[in-house]
């Protein structure tokens, strides 16, 4: 598979709504790989399909790291608690800031096969959920940042212990 270009905030596909997708097609799946692929490389928890360009309603959530979800038309259908914490996102690299999210989501949508199922979270599970579907819309995380968005410090990898 291949790795697809990260968008960044500024560029139009981000502040746009996504279409439903009809149908599953070799493009389409290949489009999934693709984004899981470019997630786990980039190490990040979601990718939305607007992050790569591409505007259909599609998300892949791995918040494990060998767990991966594919949400194709996803929908939030209950919400329940509160957790307010960092976030971050691929779209908008170095910055963090703090967000308020739903402790409990639970979504239906349908697989990769096109077969509908609910995938119910809680904690960054539900976070990443909302993050990812927030794209889907046309939104970012900056918009619901309390108190403004943060420099990331950067790992110091030759730091010795």
């Amino acid at each position: 598979m291949a790795l697809r270009n990260i968008r960044e905030i500024g560029e139009d596909c981000l502040t746009k709504s996504c279409k439903e997708v009809k149908e599953m097609t070799p493009r389409l799946r290949e489009l999934i790989e693709d984004m899981l692929d470019t997630m786990y490389e980039a190490n990040g928890v979601g990718l939305a399909a607007p992050q790569v360009g591409i505007l259909k309603r599609v998300v892949v959530i791995d918040v494990t790291g060998e767990d991966p979800y594919v949400l194709i038309n996803p929908k939030i259908i209950e919400t329940s608690g509160e957790q307010t914490g960092q976030e971050g996102c691929l779209s908008v690299p170095g910055k963090c800031g703090i967000v308020t999210r739903p402790n409990y989501v639970k979504a239906a949508a349908l697989d990769i096969d096109m077969k509908p199922y609910e995938l119910e979270g809680t904690e960054l599970l539900a976070r990443a959920i909302v993050h990812e579907l927030e794209h889907l819309d046309g939104h970012l995380y900056v918009e619901k940042v309390q108190g403004g968005l943060k420099n990331v410090e950067p790992a110091d990898e030759s730091e010795e212990e």
